[in-house]
């Protein structure tokens, strides 16, 4: 990746040397919209594959559309590389319609309307789809033995891949899921989208069960607790209170904290924040064991999301390790699957791209 430099309204990243961007076939648009950034990247398509050219970044707070980012990133596109764009993809947090064309967003005042966008731009197409279906997507062209891809936390000892099953699992604002399989046309796999980040809480013991009680208490109901009330970053504040507040502890290093970053940052030195942290990590090695139970993800299972990357010591940990292949009867296949943290940061951007390319092809 080239250094990248600001122009009025947004930052620009370059991935290739303008002297290269004419050396492809045609060209995608991919959109990442998260609650603090909308990333947007052209790619060149060569051999039916993407490869990202340049972004720009957008704030999402500041813009009051994503209409006026794609329209300004097809402006710059055009006019400092004469490159026209007729195709895109949008990977977006939140409740996508049926037929993706429009989705209602969690953490950003707008929403994203593609008949609006293909009217009031340039862009001849363009659909969203779920944003943890986009990082399935981008898995395609992710390489194992590359760490700034992939970082290995578990080796496979006997599966080989053959297309088998995946999965993606990642904690950040909330919980997010989704399954890969193999489609032969396409050579390539496909995401399946899934709402496992709402799956019940499995509790194994009384303090675990008087955290559920206290969650269910904090936010007055008195349904399942789910996973995602523990893996999120909401989640980690939930473990804390709970912890703090605990009369079975008495914590001799508690700093005061008041966000998930606060709690990562001081787990090595504040006792609360420490077992905040393998309490987080238990019920995340739960999760994947049980997604890997669920779906046969033989292939392998991809760790997404900032909590992760920020805390690499504990996914390393054999307590992780141990807690996955934790069970009664499956657990010589659960030694079998290999998990991966997913460390390249554009992920989202090659995934939109190639689900537009795939669009584009159909």
């Amino acid at each position: 990746m080239l250094d990248g430099f600001k122009m009025n309204g947004f930052t620009v990243k370059q991935f290739q040397k303008p002297e290269y961007y004419k050396d492809f076939t045609s060209y995608v648009l991919g959109v990442d919209v998260g609650g603090t950034n909308t990333n947007i990247a052209i790619a060149g398509i060569k051999n039916q594959k993407p490869v990202l050219l340049f972004s720009l970044n957008f704030k999402s707070q500041e813009i009051t559309s994503i209409n006026y980012a794609i329209d300004e990133s097809l402006k710059y596109t055009k006019n400092t590389q004469n490159i026209d764009v007729n195709y895109g993809c949008i990977g977006a947090a939140g409740v996508v319609s049926k037929n993706n064309n429009f989705a209602t967003l969690t953490n950003v005042p707008w929403n994203i309307d593609c008949k609006d966008i293909i009217k009031k731009t340039s862009i001849s197409e363009i659909f969203v789809v779920n944003d943890f279906q986009i990082i399935g997507y981008g898995i395609n062209h992710l390489d194992s033995s590359n760490q700034n891809d992939l970082i290995k936390i578990k080796k496979s000892k006997t599966i080989n891949d053959c297309h088998l099953t995946k999965a993606i699992i990642g904690a950040g604002t909330g919980l997010g899921k989704c399954i890969l399989s193999y489609d032969e046309e396409l050579k390539s796999y496909v995401p399946l989208p899934s709402e496992g980040g709402s799956v019940d809480l499995p509790i194994y013991n009384d303090l675990e069960y008087e955290m559920m009680r206290y969650i269910q208490k904090k936010y007055k109901h008195t349904f399942p607790v789910t996973y995602e009330q523990v893996l999120s970053g909401v989640g980690l504040c939930n473990i804390y209170d709970f912890l703090k507040k605990s009369d079975r502890y008495k914590y001799k290093n508690i700093i005061s904290v008041n966000t998930a970053d606060d709690i990562s940052k001081y787990k090595s030195q504040d006792d609360c924040c420490h077992e905040t942290f393998e309490i987080f990590i238990r019920f995340y090695a739960r999760s994947i064991k049980n997604f890997i139970l669920d779906t046969m993800a033989l292939g392998g299972v991809y760790i997404a999301g900032g909590i992760a990357m920020k805390n690499l010591d504990l996914f390393n940990s054999e307590m992780f390790k141990d807690e996955i292949e934790n069970t009664f009867q499956m657990g010589e296949l659960l030694r079998n699957v290999p998990i991966f943290l997913i460390s390249n940061y554009d992920v989202s951007l090659l995934g939109a791209c190639f689900a537009a390319n795939n669009k584009k092809k159909n």
